[in-house]
């Protein structure tokens, strides 16, 4: 069976700290023809559904709990009969927009969905949010950073929860090993290449 790895954008709302702005999100579904995981369910569940064209959801993946991110994640688990994952660490941010709604499972480093012969590794990064995580799928060369690492350099970290030295570890020490090759696919924008952030890591530290 084939890996598929389907992409759609999305426009909605970021909000955050009393600042609303609006947004283009990226939505990202891998799997195979037959099952897959949704990672980040933003603005719109129709444009979820839509990548997932009948396939079952085994998992709907949170990279982080902002509200761009997570908006619809509760009725789009509902509309599948997946379980909803988020690193505990952002239950607090989660809580802002879903105060009566918990996930169904916690994100763990290391931890390891499978579907058919691809597996999806959760890489926590600190940083943009106390449980931001990566979603490292080595069968697609491929790393999903939500809002950590960008073509243009680190996630915002000037926001409430947010912390510049720890994003910059996180990048550092947990996504820079991996394989030059291996693409990033980020929450927002184009993507890069992890030989590209490599090559450019130390002038964003010292900006």
């Amino acid at each position: 069976m084939s890996i598929r790895l389907d992409h759609a954008t999305v426009e909605g709302k970021f909000s955050l700290d009393g600042e609303v702005h609006e947004v283009e999100n990226n939505l990202w579904v891998v799997g195979d023809d037959h099952q897959c995981l949704v990672i980040d369910a933003p603005h719109d569940v129709d444009a979820v559904l839509d990548l997932v064209a009948g396939r079952e959801v085994v998992a709907v993946l949170a990279t982080h709990a902002h509200d761009d991110h997570v908006r619809v994640a509760p009725q789009l688990a509902d509309a599948v009969g997946a379980p909803l994952y988020l690193h505990p660490m952002d239950r607090p941010v989660w809580e802002l927009t879903h105060p009566d709604r918990a996930p169904d499972g916690r994100l763990v480093d290391r931890q390891t969905f499978h579907i058919g012969r691809l597996s999806l590794q959760v890489v926590h990064t600190p940083g943009h949010t106390p449980g931001s995580v990566c979603f490292y799928c080595p069968d697609l060369a491929t790393v999903f950073t939500g809002d950590t690492l960008f073509a243009g350099g680190p996630g915002a970290t000037g926001r409430s929860f947010s912390d510049r030295d720890a994003i910059i570890d996180s990048i550092r020490n947990r996504l820079l090993p991996l394989p030059a090759r291996t693409r990033v696919r980020p929450g927002h924008g184009p993507g890069t290449t992890i030989g590209e952030v490599v090559a450019q890591f130390d002038e964003w530290v010292s900006r």
